[in-house]
């Protein structure tokens, strides 16, 4: 059973998507910065039709939103944290107060619903270990419906991109 936030889209129908717009995806993945003109350039076409379409992707969910990566290092969230989450039962009630909970913390960066021995990934970053700690005991593990967390401690990071063209 796949689960819902409140906040989270219907994925649209596919798009037909050409040679054109993979190129745009590719330079707006690389540097989200670049004007129209910059990237019209690049893929030689003219300004028009490249603001048309990004427009038009836009449109469609293919690209979903603007985003600056941070190294979450120099803004004090030394420790990065992958936490698996079992749920008791999977009924509906307890699954999307587990996806409504989590949702809401600003600790949790990204949440996969996935198979296997455990029913979520998050990513979670946090200053250091202490509160961590404190994130994991006073808010996490409050969860209603939580049956077992394990905790995988990220020691170094050795790819980090969103990009994927």
């Amino acid at each position: 059973m796949r689960l819902k936030s409140k906040t989270e889209q219907p994925v649209p129908t596919t798009i037909a998507l050409d040679e054109k717009d993979f190129a745009i995806l590719r330079l707006l993945q690389q540097n989200a910065k670049l004007t129209v003109r910059e990237i019209a350039a690049s893929i030689h076409l003219s300004a028009t039709p490249v603001h048309e379409r990004i427009k038009r992707m836009e449109a469609n969910g293919v690209i979903k939103q603007y985003a600056t990566l941070i190294d979450h290092r120099k803004v004090k969230k030394g420790i990065m944290v992958i936490c698996y989450v079992s749920l008791k039962e999977h009924s509906h009630k307890i699954g999307m107060a587990f996806i409504d909970a989590v949702t809401g913390f600003k600790e949790v960066l990204e949440c996969y619903n996935i198979s296997g021995q455990f029913d979520y990934m998050l990513k979670i970053v946090s200053e250091d270990m202490e509160t961590y700690h404190e994130f994991y005991v006073n808010k996490l593990s409050e969860i209603k419906g939580i049956s077992h967390m394990q905790s995988i401690f990220v020691m170094g990071i050795l790819k980090d991109t969103h990009q994927m063209l």
